[in-house]
């Protein structure tokens, strides 16, 4: 005799990683592993498929300039390759997940494509912290920053940006996951509540940590514009305006950030597993936003790629302009 399940509960718990169907009692989408084909196609699939198409291409165009520029090789184009690699990967997995989930069903690629999807969002984090901490220390250290102590100081913090997020991705594959216990499954199946739990504290940890870092910024910016106005006899006004640039764009960045990753972070922390899959889409598709408008205030915004893509695009920009190169600290 088949087990009796309460009203308002499935044997396929909502989840994110999984192919949607409208099998929750409650009525919204919700997402199951294990359904027979053929599934109904999820229009929160599709969005979070052209997600990351268009995280993929914005991505992969900032990766090859890098990669194909020999003048970028300092470390500020290192971290800035870094999170767009991170946020390709991001995106790429985004396009596996919605491939796999409609042709294949596999639990095992499943969990490959989510253990791709945990590392390559935890190393964009990761990169988005060394970036902060970079541009601090090139201002903080300015006289001392064009050195090679600058040059390792930046290959350890990759080194530790894609050591965790490789650790944090093959959680999952090697059994930190909940497909054979439900009730421990998390709102992102098959994820479970304490790796989420985890992931999300780590989240708030770097969020502080950035947010520190920024004000740390501001008081310098504003302390650098002031000396600057009094030494060349600027008006008030300069000095405000000045400021108030440099204070708005940090403000941006972090906005921008939070804005994207904290609707997620905090459900992750408050919801479990029974919850509807509706609100698990809602949350993370803003999130899957960060690495689509990333390539665009950390790089596009540079004017050293700016040329590069004039070149590559028009070719209305003569090769022979010098390049202007800037600190981490322009902002």
């Amino acid at each position: 005799m088949k087990e009796d399940l309460p009203a308002n509960t499935t044997k396929e718990q909502p989840g994110w990683f999984v192919p949607g169907n409208a099998s929750s009692s409650s009525g919204s989408d919700s997402l199951s592993l294990s359904e027979a084909p053929p599934l109904p196609l999820n229009p929160w699939d599709v969005v979070l498929c052209v997600s990351g198409t268009i995280i993929s291409c914005e991505n992969a165009i900032v990766v090859a300039i890098i990669f194909y520029t020999p003048t970028f090789r300092t470390p500020m184009f290192l971290l800035i390759g870094s999170l767009a690699t991170a946020d390709l990967l991001a995106g790429l997995g985004l396009i596996f997940h919605f491939a796999f989930v409609y042709c294949i069903q596999s639990e095992v690629v499943n969990l490959i494509t989510v253990g791709l999807l945990v590392c390559s969002f935890t190393a964009s984090v990761g990169s988005l912290l060394a970036i902060t901490i970079d541009r601090y220390l090139s201002l903080y250290n300015a006289l001392t920053y064009y050195s090679e102590r600058t040059v390792t100081r930046t290959y350890i913090m990759l080194i530790l940006t894609w050591g965790v997020a490789i650790c944090f991705g093959l959680l999952p594959v090697m059994g930190w996951n909940c497909l054979e216990d439900n009730a421990s499954c998390s709102v992102v199946k098959p994820l479970t509540k304490n790796n989420l739990v985890i992931l999300s504290i780590s989240f708030f940890m770097v969020f502080a940590m950035m947010l520190q870092l920024y004000v740390q910024i501001c008081k310098i910016v504003c302390r650098h514009a002031q000396q600057i106005a009094l030494q060349r006899h600027f008006l008030a006004t300069s000095h405000y305006v000045t400021t108030r640039k440099g204070i708005s764009t940090l403000a941006v960045i972090l906005g921008t950030f939070a804005s994207c990753w904290l609707p997620f972070a905090i459900y992750c922390l408050l919801g479990d597993y029974t919850y509807p899959a509706l609100y698990t889409y809602m949350t993370v598709l803003p999130a899957t936003y960060n690495s689509m408008i990333n390539p665009v205030i950390y790089a596009f915004r540079n004017q050293e790629i700016q040329k590069v893509l004039w070149t590559i695009c028009c070719g209305c920009i003569s090769s022979t302009m010098p390049f202007r190169s800037r600190s981490p600290s322009d902002v």
